[in-house]
Order: structure tokens, then C-alpha cells, then sequence
């Protein structure tokens, strides 16, 4: 299925964030520019290639995406990140001087944090030593080895925008004198958020990568106005995400290699994102639209056009409109498979109004097929509804008889594929036949990074 290649695709993506040739920061995202790509390609013509020979047709080009990708698992860079990442599993450090448990992403998060751990390897521990000027991680690049000869080193400017971070959570302790309970008060950090963080990786005090983030802030919201991150390894890959938030937001995530598109996802939103997260209701007025693009090399293309608000308001008016049948009532197994029909065959119709998704040859200058939603049957059991009579001295009881009492239906939504000449095949399916190979790869790609 696409969706389980993509989501490998951009895990792997995570994994082996990287490198390009130069320093050069990512190109901004414009909802013009976005929106006027989209137009394009959804005006493309069906391409009048069969199912059978787009089928063929992808699996070559994932392949083809695969052995771009394919050439990271033996960088050094990525195995040092994973160590490091290892090591502060075994052994937690608190680099606000709390008890706060750090990870390499509080260590790109913070501003106005030093000290210099290093890792013993014998104890199992790090030795912090006492810094002013950088906040910096000594410890060995692999894990079958001991010698510290990687470094992480980071430093940032601070905002004016101060966080707390929850370190420890109050609990209820039990008082046996008093036979009460009371409550130790939560512990607090306070840290400022950085404008921009610069830091970088040395194997054998070679560089191996640097890391950039840049953001700006504005009304003391703790969520940048824009921002930008870039991870850069010196073996020719490139990680990088950035966004910018206003009556349009924006987000750009690419992984390239020696400059050539692996995989970029690219996003635009005119959702509200402070009200968002300032109203725990999440209103369906803040939510507005989205559209976005996902390209794999320069191949192929999924399409999104999203309406959150509009999907959002069916979901509130189908509460409104069909009651969940009241179990207590002698009809409830009569009423709830019309419930369960209904509800999916409501939830199709909003999926299918306020979803579009296209799949797209962006080499061939055609569209592969239109993803669209159906409602079907699921599974479906036999209701605990017979009484059954037992042989001992208490009677009878309720039991379960898989041959009796009504039969309850339940249904899902089902991922179609509808191509130019009107057939429609099921995406599950679709992919699940002849992709078995590349699958394995896949799976043998994330393997290797398990080290």
C-alpha cells in the first residue's frame, strides 16, 4: 500500500537526516507557489497506461528512490547520532542542573545551557566538567567501541520567550499517622528558547555534520513565527524542514542527496494555530484548509486537498443528527447496525467531499489515479443474547452461544484507487500484490539502522 511505502519513506527519511553540498537554507514555502504547482498537476490527463503497467511503472521508480536512499546506512555521521542517542538511554543527563531526563532534541531546543559530558565507559555514566561557553557530549562513534572519539558540541542565542518545563510531577503520598494523603509539589524548569542554535559532529576530529535552526518569535507565543532546521552530513545528504506561520501557514520538509529530491513533502495551511493551541476546544473556525504536496524523486507525486474546517463540520453535525442506539432498549441490536452503516456511509461521503488526494507522474506530465473512499462491511459477531442452562445446583447463566442472538455489523472506510479509464481498484490490494520484494527491501533498509 502507498501510504505504508510513504511512511517508510519518511521515517527512514528522520533516520538519516542529512547532507547536501552547500550551507544554503531551505527555499521558503509560499501558499502562490504551492497552490499554482497543485493547479498544474491536477490538470494533468489521465495517463492511458494500464493498472498492471502503473504498477510496474512505481515499483521501478521506488526502487529507483530506494537505492538513492540505499547509500546512507554506512554513514558514520548517522551512527554516531544513534549512539549518542543510545548513550543517553543508559545513562539520562539533566543539562538544566534539575532532574529532568534530556534528549538530543532538549540539547537542539535550549538556549543559555552549558557543561561538557564525557562518557565512561567502564561506569556506564557521563562526567559533566564545568563550561561556560558551550554545551558539548564526548563519547565513542560506535557502539562496538570505547574510545571517545566523537564529539557533539552546540551553541544557541537566546529569545526573550522563557518556557517551563515539568521535571518532576507532584504525587500523593500516604500518610499512616495521619491516614491521609498529600501532595508533593511538581518541579519546574525555566529555559529560553533559542533564535538560532549552531552545532556540529567530529569523528576522529574530522567534521562529520553540522546542524542549524533558526527561529523568530513574536507576542511572546511560544511557536515561531518561522523557522527552519538543516541537518548536513559530509557524505552528500541533506535533511531539512522549515515553516512559516501566518493567514497562511507553511511547511517544507526535504531529504536530498548531493542536491536530488529523495523525498519532499511540502505543506499549506490557513488553519489558526495560536488559537489552536491557546483553546483546548480546538474550534472548527480556527482550522481552515490544507493542501500539500509529497514528491518521491522526481517521479511521482500525491496531491492533497484538504478542507479540516469542512470535515470538521460534518463531524459535528453527523453527532448531532444520528444517536448511538440506547443499549438498554429492546431494539438496540435492530438500530445498531443501521448506526454502524450510516455512520461510515456519512463519514465516505464527508471523506470524499472534503478530501481530494491524486496520484501523479510528474515525469510523464500525467495522472495516475484519483484516491477515494468507500464504506464496507467489516467483521461482524453474534450478540451475547442466549441464556444458557447449566447442570449444577445454581441454575442457569448467561453465556455466550456463538451460534445465537442477532448478528452485529460493523463497517470500515476503504481506500480506492480510480483510474482514467474508470476502474477502481482497492489501494490495500493494490499494493500488497507484486510489491513484496520492494516491501523486504524496505524493511532490510530500517534494519540496518538498528545498531
Amino acid at each position: 500500500m502507498i501510504k505504508k511505502l510513504l511512511l517508510l519513506a519518511l521515517v527512514a527519511a528522520q533516520l538519516t537526516t542529512s547532507c547536501s553540498s552547500d550551507n544554503s537554507e531551505i527555499d521558503e514555502v509560499t501558499s502562490e507557489n504551492l497552490n499554482e504547482q497543485i493547479a498544474n498537476l491536477v490538470k494533468q490527463p489521465y495517463s492511458k497506461l494500464t493498472p498492471g503497467e502503473q504498477k510496474i511503472k512505481l515499483e521501478a521508480e521506488a526502487n529507483e528512490m530506494l537505492l538513492e536512499m540505499d547509500k546512507s546506512k554506512t554513514s558514520g555521521a548517522v551512527e554516531a547520532i544513534q549512539n549518542l542517542g543510545n548513550l543517553l538511554d543508559i545513562s539520562s543527563v539533566d543539562i538544566f542542573n534539575g532532574k529532568n531526563d534530556n534528549q538530543i532534541e532538549d540539547i537542539l531546543n535550549v538556549s543559555g545551557v552549558y557543561g561538557i559530558y564525557t562518557w565512561n565507559s567502564t561506569k556506564k555514566i557521563w562526567i559533566k566538567t564545568t563550561s561556560t561557553t558551550e554545551l558539548k557530549f564526548v563519547f565513542p562513534a560506535k557502539t562496538t567501541t570505547t574510545n571517545n572519539n566523537a564529539t557533539f558540541s552546540s551553541k544557541a542565542t537566546s529569545s526573550d520567550i522563557k518556557v517551563k518545563l515539568e521535571d518532576t510531577y507532584g504525587n500523593w503520598v500516604y500518610n499512616p499517622k495521619t491516614d491521609m494523603y498529600t501532595q508533593t509539589p511538581s518541579i519546574n524548569d525555566e529555559f529560553f528558547l533559542p533564535t538560532s542554535v549552531d552545532a556540529n559532529l567530529t569523528i576522529d576530529n574530522a567534521p562529520a555534520a553540522t546542524f542549524a535552526i533558526k527561529a523568530k518569535y513574536s507576542n511572546g507565543k511560544e511557536t515561531p513565527d518561522d523557522f527552519s532546521y538543516k541537518m548536513i552530513l559530509n557524505d552528500g545528504y541533506a535533511y531539512g524542514i522549515s515553516s512559516k506561520k501566518g493567514d497562511v501557514n507553511s511547511v517544507e520538509s526535504t531529504f536530498t542527496y548531493k542536491e536530488k529530491n529523495i523525498v519532499k513533502f511540502t505543506v499549506g495551511s490557513s488553519a489558526k494555530i495560536d488559537a489552536l493551541i491557546d483553546d483546548n476546544d480546538a474550534l472548527v473556525s480556527y482550522r481552515g484548509t490544507a493542501n500539500g504536496l509529497v514528491e518521491l524523486m522526481d517521479n511521482f507525486v500525491i496531491v492533497a486537498d484538504i478542507d479540516i474546517a469542512g470535515l470538521g463540520n460534518d463531524e459535528a453535525a453527523l453527532e448531532k443528527s444520528l444517536a448511538y442506539p440506547d443499549y438498554n432498549t429492546s431494539a438496540y441490536y435492530s438500530k445498531i447496525n443501521q448506526y454502524n452503516k450510516a455512520y461510515s456511509e456519512a463519514q465516505v461521503l464527508s471523506s470524499n467531499k472534503n478530501i481530494k488526494l491524486i496520484l501523479v507522474s510528474k515525469k510523464d506530465g500525467t495522472k495516475i489515479a484519483d484516491v477515494i473512499t468507500r464504506s464496507e462491511k467489516e467483521y461482524s459477531y453474534n450478540s451475547y443474547a442466549m441464556w444458557v442452562t447449566s447442570n449444577n445446583n445454581y441454575g442457569g447463566y448467561w453465556g455466550y452461544n456463538s451460534n445465537g442472538g442477532p448478528v452485529v455489523q460493523y463497517y470500515e472506510e476503504v481506500l480506492y484507487m480510480k483510474f482514467g479509464d474508470g476502474t477502481e481498484v482497492e489501494m490495500s490490494a493494490y499494493f500488497s500484490t507484486g510489491f513484496d520484494d520492494l516491501e523486504k527491501k524496505f524493511e532490510d533498509f530500517l534494519k540496518s539502522f538498528e545498531r
